[in-house]
């Protein structure tokens, strides 16, 4: 007796929240993106982006940093204590120092404005081709269990995506792991800027590819590492970054 297969689910489209106090471009940014094939909620305030992102449990938080109530590091700061969404600011082109803030408490990636709404849309879809949540820990469990990288009292465990220095574990973002995951895999080749963006963002990824420098230093910082004497991350000159023998 033949049983009738079961088909597969319907496979949901990603759900994008976009979060700015300026309801047309929240709308008209809203709109292409949904015309992408993707789940759109839209949110104007940053008391309304921590709710919505706690209830909507989006793939991605497209944040613009100047909301009323709480800004958008804020938003991301407290964000990141319960989600690891991809988020992608929104920055006034001269705000660097926002952007190093924004991404020190977490955020992905950053665009600035004046920006396209197809290069927005082209960004999401690029951060969405990173492995993350249940398709990357899928992986994971069908793939051969990595063995522990040892740098020193640096250990990095690919498959559980965790990091140990002294034994103790190392809370890292997404991207900086996935830096680090870089780096370890290939200890005595010297990464350039682009190359790292290649792999950790996504070689159609357009944007300052020192957004790799500002990762790295938020990586020293929590491993402790002296850029001056640096134990595992060495800089390379005119080339980018290598792993240290710890």
């Amino acid at each position: 007796m033949s049983s009738t297969p079961v088909p597969d689910p319907p496979v949901r489209p990603h759900r994008v929240l976009v979060v700015d106090d300026e309801r047309d471009i929240a709308q008209m940014v809203g709109t292409y993106l949904s015309r992408a094939g993707y789940d759109v909620s839209l949110a104007h305030t940053g008391p309304g982006a921590v709710a919505a992102a706690r209830a909507e449990e989006p793939a991605v938080l497209v944040l613009d940093l100047g909301l009323p109530g709480l800004d958008g590091i804020e938003v991301c700061r407290q964000v990141r204590t319960f989600s690891d969404c991809y988020i992608l600011m929104l920055t006034a082109r001269g705000d660097e120092m926002d952007r190093v803030i924004g991404l020190s408490v977490g955020a992905d990636d950053y665009i600035t404005k004046p920006f396209s709404a197809r290069e927005l849309v082209a960004r999401v879809q690029a951060v969405l081709r990173r492995p993350r949540g249940p398709a990357a820990d899928h992986a994971s469990r069908s793939a051969p269990e990595e063995p522990p990288r040892v740098f020193g009292d640096l250990t990095v465990r690919p498959g559980a995506r965790q990091v140990l220095l002294g034994g103790e574990a190392v809370p890292l973002t997404r991207t900086e792991f996935d830096i680090l995951d870089v780096l370890s895999r290939r200890p005595s080749f010297a990464f350039s800027r682009r190359t790292l963006v290649d792999q950790v963002w996504d070689p159609a990824w357009v944007g300052d590819e020192h957004i790799v420098d500002v990762h790295i230093a938020h990586l020293r910082r929590k491993l402790g590492d002296d850029p001056a004497e640096p134990r595992f991350i060495e800089t390379v000159r005119g080339v980018g970054y290598r792993m240290g023998p710890g």
